[in-house]
């Protein structure tokens, strides 16, 4: 019986194979370089691009190569500069390139399996947009496969290369449209060893983490709960206060078979009262995506501009691009300022009134970083009118409710402030969140809430909740000294990675370069019944190497060192090396 085709990372041994292919296709076969004495052709971007792989068995039948924007330079630029082609300059470019098949195997899905595979590796790093260049005798196919010519040709050796590119989405979808049946049954057939998914989700958006999979969403098996560490998403390690358990276990029979409120008036009353705002300024919803998907869909058309933080949270890029389609920006956030928001910076952009809508998450999840109010307001003077500002407050509570902009809200109608009770209030399974704006804004939301928006158990936790404040202060400085102890713990683990504590209920790890990736990490961490967040699909800037790490109680934290320490040591090189390039010294040489 015929083994299955393998799908993998170039290994050390898979390398003078890699150098021997190229060398016959593209010096002896196409004549693009001249041959050389020793049949092998190396490349000068060995040690930083990545290769993978397809197989069969001992048989080696093609690789690709991808190169990504952290090497700080592209094959590309050996025929064009930066100048010349601007693509090249921007931030969060892949590029794409040397996809080599043995000649016998062209006939096979196998060209189609690495061009897939490599977009499926992007897409796991947060890429959103390729380079490639390709035969110019074969445009029609990479037309055909989403690819678009960017108007430059290059010429190496005695082949003539179009420049191309394309976005994630749309070659991953060209490529479903046209090649879905065959792609599918890749999905059975090949052995499949990359970190990353195999197919995108259906609606192509992560939201929230994969610990409930493990627990089982049919709720036949809820003991299983005491086995994981949920660390993947960002609910409160602790439970809601007194008054909101002792409310909710007076009468579940009552509770589950009673219609609630019809527009929550008591809730809105209550955040009105507890955080001193007019209740015409107040609407509410089922959590916060109830209200970004309501919100947005009235607001934004496929002509709005919108800037979005990246890395930010996901659900809104989600929303704007993929359900609305609007014309997307970011504001890249840079790990050499810390993650940190320069409102200089986002003042320059914004100040022009480019955009519709701009959304800042303030704490920022994932990187946790906190833009102080102050500057937040001056940014948000000196934009016009036009602008509309979405503040996301999720988190808060965690630095200083005085530090909201829920009372500019009221009046300024270019701001809107959303404010999910779910994380600081311990409240995430039953659903609350409220925004903030000037009457008309809200008004008009209002009048697009369906009735019975908000649950009855919901409500009555809600506003237990907002009668405690003294309970969830204590329990957010708690939370600051849980995270200071995970952080020095998981230092302590190992002296190779950074751990980057935030303002909130988490931190963030970031692995050696040459490391494992994230997705390995949060593989052998489950196996072990820890579930951690892989932040590389939320921004290329995380360089597949970044996990995100929620703060749990004292013995959950234990538990997630524990497994932190147990999986890096199963992912370290046998001979206990430190990471380093895979292919430095010797076989990094030359150049094409």
């Amino acid at each position: 019986m015929e083994r299955a085709l393998q799908l993998r990372a170039a290994t050390p041994e898979d390398v003078d194979w890699i150098h021997e292919v190229r060398h016959r296709v593209y010096a002896q076969e196409l004549g693009q370089h001249d041959p050389v004495p020793e049949g092998r052709l190396r490349d000068g971007l060995d040690g930083e691009n990545v290769y993978l792989v397809v197989a069969r068995g001992e048989e080696r039948i093609g690789c690709v190569s991808i190169t990504p924007p952290w090497v700080g330079r592209y094959g590309l630029e050996k025929y064009l500069t930066r100048e010349e082609l601007p693509l090249l300059a921007e931030e969060g470019l892949f590029e794409v390139r040397l996809l080599t098949v043995e000649p016998h195997r062209r006939n096979t899905m196998a060209a189609l399996l690495l061009m897939y595979a490599a977009l499926r590796w992007i897409a796991a790093r947060g890429g959103r947009r390729v380079v490639a260049m390709g035969r110019t005798q074969l445009l029609a196919m990479y037309t055909a496969a989403g690819l678009q010519p960017t108007g430059h040709t290059v010429r190496c050796g005695a082949v003539t290369f179009e420049v191309l590119t394309g976005t994630v989405k749309d070659l991953t979808r060209a490529t479903l449209d046209r090649y879905g049946p065959t792609v599918r049954r890749m999905g059975s057939d090949v052995d499949w060893h990359l970190d990353a998914a195999f197919a995108p989700r259906p609606d192509g958006c992560e939201h929230g983490g994969a610990s409930f999979t493990a627990i089982g969403a049919d709720f036949r098996d809820l003991d299983r709960r005491h086995q994981i560490v949920a660390a993947d998403v960002l609910d409160a390690w602790f439970p809601p206060a007194p008054g909101v358990r002792a409310l909710l276990a007076e009468d579940l029979a009552w509770i589950s078979r009673t219609s609630p409120p019809t527009g929550a008036e008591g809730l809105l009353a209550e955040i009105s009262t507890a955080r001193s705002l007019p209740e015409e300024t107040l609407a509410v919803g089922a959590g916060s995506s109830d209200l970004i998907f309501r919100a947005f869909g009235r607001w934004l058309t496929p002509r709005s501009r919108v800037l979005l933080i990246d890395p930010g949270y996901g659900e809104y890029a989600h929303v704007t691009e993929d359900v609305i389609g609007c014309r997307v920006n970011r504001f890249r956030l840079r790990r050499e300022d810390g993650w940190r928001i320069d409102p200089d910076r986002l003042a320059a952009c914004t100040r022009a009134g480019t955009y519709d809508l701009v959304v800042v998450v303030n704490p920022n999840n994932p990187t946790g970083r906190h833009l102080p109010a102050a500057e937040l307001r001056r940014v948000i003077a000196a934009t016009p009118g036009s602008t509309r500002w979405w503040i996301d407050e999720a988190y808060m509570g965690y630095v200083d409710m005085a530090e909201s902009l829920a009372e500019v809200a009221t009046a300024d109608p270019r701001v809107v402030v959303c404010s999910s009770l779910s994380k600081m209030y311990a409240l995430s399974g039953v659903r609350a969140a409220f925004l903030v704006a000037e009457p008309d804004t809200t008004a008009h939301l209002r009048r697009w809430t369906p009735p019975w928006a908000v649950s009855l158990p919901a409500q009555m936790a809600a506003v237990a909740a907002l009668r405690d404040p003294d309970y969830y202060a204590g329990c957010w400085d708690r939370t600051h000294t849980l995270r200071r102890r995970l952080a020095a713990d998981l230092a302590g683990a190992d002296v190779s990675a950074v751990i980057d504590e935030s303002v909130a209920n988490h931190l963030t790890v970031t692995l050696p370069r040459y490391g494992p990736s994230a997705a390995q990490l949060i593989h052998e961490c489950r196996r072990r019944d820890v579930y951690l967040r892989d932040l590389s699909p939320l921004s290329p800037g995380y360089e597949g190497r970044c996990v995100r790490i929620a703060v749990r109680d004292t013995d959950e934290n234990a538990r997630i060192v524990a497994a932190y320490a147990d999986s890096l040591d199963a992912l370290r090189p046998p001979d206990r090396r430190p990471w380093t390039a895979p292919w430095r010294g010797s076989d990094a040489g030359g150049g094409r």
